[in-house]
């Protein structure tokens, strides 16, 4: 085959073609499982930060647009009466962009537990937000942040910041705020 521009293209496109299936290929096989392990993950978060329930958690969730994002609000029973609330919240303000957490809420609205669910924080700084006692989740858990001055001591509010991880602590915080905004709602 004698090399010509026209060969070149049509190979280059072969190749590219081939390189897009077998891309397509990767992702339809790998799409599920991962959805599924996504699932779990929430799920996981779901029972860590509410109390013990009885009801089929995941048939509650309730998505409600806010601040240009979708947060998502779980009813967590027991007997048939509410025992908790878990709110999936965001923030984009992170020093490495998205922080996803999940905040349960009592019914009176103090906070019972935080878990992280995603971030990119830095390693060894603003990471330490998946520490299970950090200073920041100190700060809310046991709390009703309708008590609370909600920043960070550096901005004149009650919440302690993570060391050298104040962008951090500020973004934590306002996802926080944001999932009590989202539970204020649903009330």
């Amino acid at each position: 085959m004698k090399s010509s521009l026209k060969n070149m293209v049509l190979t280059l496109f072969l190749i590219t073609l081939i390189a897009s299936a077998a891309v397509a290929v990767v992702y339809r096989l790998t799409e599920e499982p991962i959805a599924q392990a996504k699932a779990e993950k929430d799920s996981e978060a779901i029972r860590a930060v509410v109390p013990e329930f009885d009801n089929d958690i995941a048939s509650t969730a309730q998505s409600v647009e806010i601040d240009g994002g979708t947060a998502i609000l779980y009813t967590a029973e027991k007997a048939g009466q509410p025992v908790g609330y878990a709110v999936q919240t965001f923030t984009n303000s992170g020093y490495g962009g998205l922080i996803t957490l999940m905040v349960g809420f009592y019914p009176d609205g103090t906070i019972h537990k935080i878990e992280v669910l995603s971030h990119a924080e830095t390693p060894g700084l603003g990471a330490k937000i998946t520490e299970p006692d950090n200073v920041l989740a100190v700060s809310f858990v046991g709390k009703n942040p309708a008590e609370l001055k909600m920043s960070v001591k550096k901005d004149g509010g009650d919440i302690d910041a993570i060391t050298a991880s104040t962008i951090t602590s500020r973004a934590y915080t306002e996802a926080v705020q944001r999932a009590y905004t989202v539970f204020q709602r649903a009330k």
